[in-house]
């Protein structure tokens, strides 16, 4: 997920069906503990979102609240076959809604997919 150590992580949306495995290894990338109420800008936002949690540009909105200029998110979501999937289509339309851009897809988990989503290069300085 490229996240390095010194890196401020918040996370929103977790629950208890969320990877614990895949928490700790981000934990151990950025060498501190996750973050949900920041005193600053983050580095990155992990975004666990479900179907059931709503309309995905507004996770995506919110998520932007706490996030650097060059800071970029990381949406987490169940992967096909599983219990809360958000379809492909409702991703993209949601980024697009939210004024972001989708980038690459990292394979992270056996239950999650995440897709990283950012600023628009024009939106970024």
């Amino acid at each position: 997920m490229g996240l390095e150590a010194g890196q401020v992580v918040q996370e929103l949306g977790w629950d208890d069906d969320v990877d614990e495995a895949l928490r700790e290894g981000i934990m151990d990338a950025i060498d501190a503990d996750l973050v949900e109420d920041p005193v600053e800008a983050v580095d990155a936002v992990v975004l666990w979102w479900r179907d059931e949690d709503g309309d995905v540009a507004d996770g995506l909105v919110d998520a932007l609240r706490d996030l650097s200029r060059s800071g970029h998110i990381w949406l987490l979501t169940p992967k096909v076959g599983r219990d809360g999937h958000v379809g492909p289509t409702d991703i993209a339309e949601g980024a697009v809604t939210a004024g972001l851009t989708l980038a690459n897809v990292a394979n992270v988990s056996s239950h999650w997919q995440a897709q990283k989503v950012v600023r628009p290069k024009a939106g970024r300085r």
